[in-house]
């Protein structure tokens, strides 16, 4: 085992250089680390075989969800092609399994009962601004003081997932709320920061601000803080803001992602006729008790 400390400086440089984001990083080195404490030998020594053994073992016996098994598997590629160069490593995991599910979404009354539930004025800002802007939450807990680009209306997103960089709406109540907030806080450089000012808020603190705010609203949908990410873009739909721009907003790589919103979309479902409505059936007989 004590091969893997040069491997693992390898790897790192090679992810490196390959550009992969520090939380990829993270997961593809746990994950040949899990490998290698599996078979107690060098990850260098093992077969493909050895490998699907080890990731039939992640998916039936310990049970890991497909997207944990998937991340794996990708972390595991990486290492054989790019690091040790063989040609191919084909892991044939099985499709997914899991039901896609529609994106919970929260009404605009819900939304005020949420935000007067957060008494805090950072809890408050915080989830005013995710929705506001329709924040991912690694994206929200990392905003900056200069990030408010208040002359323009715009709000800056650094980094955000795909580590890309965009702009998305900044509205003048939330601007408001924000300028509020600060001359409370006199927070910098982070807009939200932790319990030591000099790092941002911890994602699981904003979960969990989430969490309480809906507890004391008495909510009863609206799974993790990323519903209010899904209520700003399916609001946005139901205002008649198109798709495309939608996309951009939000930072969707492809287009293919943001249509499912209007499956929820009230306004998109009120202008479909159900094909019962079409049937000529004004001549059937009345219901009876009978």
């Amino acid at each position: 085992m004590s091969t893997m400390k040069p491997l693992r400086r390898q790897m790192i440089r090679q992810m490196q250089l390959a550009r992969l984001a520090p939380k990829t990083q993270d997961a593809y080195i746990a994950a040949v680390a899990g490998l290698a404490k599996f078979y107690w030998r060098s990850p260098d020594q093992l077969s493909p075989e050895h490998i699907h053994t080890y990731l039939h073992h992640l998916l039936v016996e310990r049970q890991l969800a497909w997207s944990s098994c998937n991340q794996v598997a990708c972390g595991l590629k990486f290492f054989y092609t790019k690091m040790l160069g063989w040609d191919t490593l084909q892991l044939n995991l099985p499709p997914r399994t899991k039901r896609s599910q529609l994106p919970h979404v929260l009404s605009a009354e819900e939304l005020q009962r949420l935000f007067t539930s957060a008494t805090n004025p950072k809890h408050r800002a915080l989830l005013m601004t995710t929705y506001a802007a329709g924040l991912r939450v690694s994206e929200v807990v990392h905003l900056q003081v200069t990030d408010i680009e208040s002359d323009r209306g715009l709000l800056r997103v650094n980094q955000g997932k795909g580590r890309k960089d965009r702009y998305t709406l900044l509205s003048a109540r939330l601007l408001a709320e924000l300028r509020a907030y600060w001359k409370l806080e006199r927070c910098k450089p982070w807009l939200f920061p932790g319990q030591d000012r000099h790092q941002p808020m911890p994602i699981a603190s904003a979960q969990r601000i989430y969490y309480h705010a809906k507890q004391a609203a008495k909510l009863q949908h609206g799974k993790g803080i990323h519903t209010l990410r899904h209520s700003f873009a399916t609001h946005l739909l139901e205002a008649g803001v198109d798709p495309r721009t939608i996309q951009l907003l939000l930072g969707h790589r492809s287009l293919d992602t943001t249509p499912r919103y209007l499956r929820v979309a009230r306004t998109h479902l009120a202008t479909i006729r159900s094909p019962f409505d079409l049937l000529r059936v004004d001549s059937l007989p009345p219901l009876t008790g009978d």
